[in-house]
């Protein structure tokens, strides 16, 4: 899948004390909140959002989502949400029309809408599905691999014998790709807390806009060179979430 249009208007970023000079260039990434950061997000709309089950997902860009009410969306995430949290919000809203997964467990939204033909669904090997986006964002067009030779991921597409079948996989881009890190700067340099990195650093080489947000935006300089996750030439906006959730899909208790 490709992703070619950008957006006709690009909002407006504002000025926050971030360590640099008022209106300069790369202070311009910066926004007020999610409603300013995504104003131009529409319906139709290719759309990556980082996050393995519900850890380390963009929060408060799908809060804004589901209040502006855009529509017929693809969505390309590993869960598309799950036990009705994150993206699975999306999917009750009646907000989906096309979606890109590599796993469903404890989505019953998911499987309940594919069955009832309300959205089409493309479910993905995981590995098979990180080297998609990777491959979207080096400009990979495909490549083969041999995962799903033999089973229904195989259906339709072209199998090349090399050392093995390999099936021939296409990479994937978005219009905009909506990320969630720890900290971030106003240059858009990210730095993602252990697991919750996940997807989320590939995706913003793959897509038109990357929309991070970010529990903590610090000052340039704040962020050590050799501690920084995501380049900030691979991100056009950033603003600072609240109100975080971090919702535990399977809380675990142990007695004392």
């Amino acid at each position: 899948m490709t992703a070619e249009r950008a957006p006709a208007h690009a909002p407006e970023a504002v000025d926050p004390e971030c360590g640099g000079p008022s209106g300069s260039g790369p202070f311009l990434k910066v926004f007020a909140d999610a409603a300013a950061a995504l104003t131009d997000l529409h319906s139709g709309a290719v759309v990556m959002s980082g996050g393995f089950g519900l850890c380390g997902i963009p929060e408060c860009s799908i809060a804004e989502l589901l209040r502006r009410g855009v529509r017929d969306l693809t969505l390309i995430s590993n869960n598309i949400g799950n036990r009705g949290k994150g993206l699975a919000q999306l999917l009750k809203s009646g907000q989906v029309r096309h979606a890109i997964c590599s796993y469903v467990g404890g989505n019953p939204d998911l499987e309940a809408q594919f069955f009832a033909g309300e959205l089409t669904l493309e479910l993905v090997p995981q590995g098979t599905f990180a080297e998609r986006i990777r491959a979207g964002g080096a400009g990979i067009r495909a490549f083969f691999t041999p995962t799903g030779v033999g089973t229904v991921v195989a259906e339709g597409k072209e199998v090349r014998d090399f050392d093995r079948p390999c099936l021939l996989e296409t990479g994937l881009r978005a219009d905009f790709a909506l990320i969630k890190a720890q900290r971030g700067d106003a240059y858009g340099n990210l730095w993602f807390k252990e697991s919750a990195r996940n997807f989320s650093p590939l995706m913003a080489t793959a897509a038109t806009v990357t929309v991070a947000e970010v529990e903590e935006l610090v000052p340039l300089g704040t962020l050590p060179a050799e501690d920084i996750h995501c380049p900030g030439i691979f991100v056009q906006r950033i603003y600072q979430g609240s109100h975080y959730e971090n919702a535990i899909e399977y809380p675990i208790l142990r007695s004392p």
